[in-house]
């Protein structure tokens, strides 16, 4: 009887034992814009998730949800994230325009063209500006990606003067101002859409970096690419967030809230943005192989295209002035934070 009851027991024991595992483990749904071959798949999002899975003992789980597969449209994942319908979002804040005004400094055209230096800067300006923006989240890592260049169907983009008559699709509020500075029809629209715009002549081309092209076979759509001075800074770049539900991290016990805290912050947005510089070779080779045509536009022609962008900043400062916030000194201060990180 008692070998009985003593098994009884154990078993008992055991079952608990387990369920008290089993309630330690936390599975978080990655919800994100790309398709699963995308460089961002493949080498941002998958290895996180098997970092901190490996780190906590597998008791911290992803459920990825790639391609909006969970519903809802690239600018909804903002709310998707704060509401909790998701509990981990890679997004650009800039999809919802006029949302996170403070963040559009790093949208301004020419400003940096190096994603790792900009992911720095980024970081430290988001402390100190922009983390109030995000109520109900907290953001794991900021960069942003790497130059942004032209890419047209029918002809290229030389001068400023090319770009009259075109419509060309850029991600943000602060790309588009800067399209319709430099002469073109801008088209705002998230990335999932250009394929089908740029295949039915809705767009006549679209600003984009080399990074992302690949995934959706851009590369074969287009036929010219602008490129700029690598001695100036890029035409443009976008901001992205890595974000969780603030009440789902801190739901989390201990262990897992430290195992989170390992895996984000400065250096994960720093590594993210040398993922994102080192990107470029490959998306660039798949338009050479193609035969595509490249041009490289001079410092020289540059300087007119900066030339006419100029409103931006000073719309950007007064923006900023109009909500009761510092304009020129965030613009300062982002310049020299790029400054201070600039290789």
């Amino acid at each position: 009887m008692k070998k009985m009851i003593a098994g009884v027991l154990a078993s008992a024991a055991a079952l608990a034992l387990c369920t008290a595992a089993r309630a330690q483990e936390v599975t978080l749904k990655f919800h994100h814009i790309w398709n699963t071959q995308a460089m961002a798949s493949v080498q941002v999002i998958t290895p996180w998730c098997d970092k901190v899975a490996k780190e906590s003992a597998n008791k911290l789980k992803c459920q990825i949800f790639p391609a909006m597969s969970m519903g809802g449209t690239p600018p909804q994942l903002v709310d998707q994230v704060k509401d909790g319908v998701a509990d981990l979002v890679i997004t650009l804040p800039g999809y919802t325009a006029g949302r996170f005004p403070a963040l559009e400094v790093f949208e301004l055209p020419f400003m940096t063209n190096s994603a790792e230096v900009g992911a720095r800067a980024a970081w430290d300006y988001l402390q100190k500006y922009a983390l109030k923006e995000f109520p109900g989240t907290k953001i794991l890592a900021i960069w942003v990606h790497d130059e942004g260049y032209v890419h047209t169907r029918e002809k290229p983009v030389k001068t400023l003067a090319d770009f009259k008559g075109l419509k060309m699709r850029a991600p943000t509020r602060q790309t588009n101002k800067l399209l319709a500075a430099l002469g073109a029809t801008p088209v705002g629209m998230p990335l999932p859409a250009i394929v089908d715009a740029v295949s039915k002549g809705t767009i006549d081309g679209f600003l984009l970096p080399w990074e992302v092209m690949p995934s959706l076979k851009l590369h074969e759509m287009v036929k010219y690419h602008s490129e700029t001075d690598p001695s100036r800074p890029a035409l443009y770049s976008a901001v992205f967030v890595f974000a969780m539900n603030q009440a789902k991290y801190d739901s989390l016990p201990a262990d897992l809230k430290k195992v989170v805290d390992d895996n984000s912050g400065a250096v994960l947005s720093q590594n993210i943005g040398k993922i994102w510089d080192g990107s470029q070779a490959a998306g660039r080779k798949l338009a050479q192989d193609r035969g595509n045509s490249f041009y490289m536009i001079p410092a020289s022609e540059l300087q007119n295209w900066v030339q006419a962008s100029q409103p931006l900043y000073r719309d950007f400062v007064s923006d900023m002035d109009k909500k009761g916030l510092p304009g020129q000194q965030m613009l300062q201060d982002a310049r020299d934070l790029l400054t201070k990180y600039k290789k």
